[in-house]
């Protein structure tokens, strides 16, 4: 196996990941002291799948294409119990110091024809370490996710599916995870409902 596609850069991004997930920890609490989000993910993405991504979009294997053609090296999703907790948590990290969006997409007021849901965010994130244009501080991308336990529920479903070979009746299961999304999202407003009932009580 050949060198790591980081390179020299890599331990640069695991610091910046570590910064990045202790701010979402720091201010991932709500007035009342109830938890913003359930749980955290996040990632480096290893350099098979980076590499094999480069392939898929035509780019050479480099580092540089790595870290400034894609935006997905690091990668963090925030999983919270209610829809609401989710744009509480975009409005903070759209706060945070060093932090700049670079494109955000709403895919939960707008989901995608197939039924999925979430929030997308890729941000510039300014950090004391050398970027790959030898810069530092740097600029680094960090690709966010957010989204509810039902959603990434249906979400790790779809995944499944999509990437098993020889599935009798793709159109019925398709249908079927559609019919699905649209039953969990009922049930993400549902509760989102309850929960601001029993906070007006």
């Amino acid at each position: 196996m050949g060198a790591d596609i980081y390179g020299k850069y890599r331990d640069g991004l695991e610091r910046v990941l570590d910064g990045f997930v202790r701010q979402i920890e720091a201010s991932g609490t709500l007035d009342s002291g109830e938890k913003l989000y359930d749980h955290l993910l996040f990632r480096i993405k290893s350099d098979g799948s980076m590499r094999e991504k480069l392939r898929r979009s035509g780019l050479e294997e480099t580092a540089e294409n790595a870290l400034r053609k894609l935006t997905d090296a690091i990668g963090v999703r925030i999983v919270c119990l209610f829809i609401d907790d989710v744009y509480e948590c975009v409005r903070r990290l759209r706060s945070f110091p060093g932090c700049t969006v670079v494109t955000e997409k709403d895919y939960i007021r707008n989901a995608k024809p197939n039924g999925y849901r979430s929030y997308h965010m890729i941000l510039d994130v300014t950090a004391p370490e050398e970027d790959v244009d030898g810069q530092t501080p740097g600029h680094f991308f960090v690709e966010v996710q957010l989204r509810t336990i039902a959603m990434d529920t249906w979400a790790a479903l779809e995944h499944e599916m999509k990437y098993k070979k020889n599935i009798s009746n793709p159109e019925m299961i398709a249908q079927e995870l559609r019919r699905c999304a649209n039953d969990l999202a009922a049930c993400d407003v549902s509760m989102q409902t309850l929960r601001r009932l029993i906070r007006e009580m």
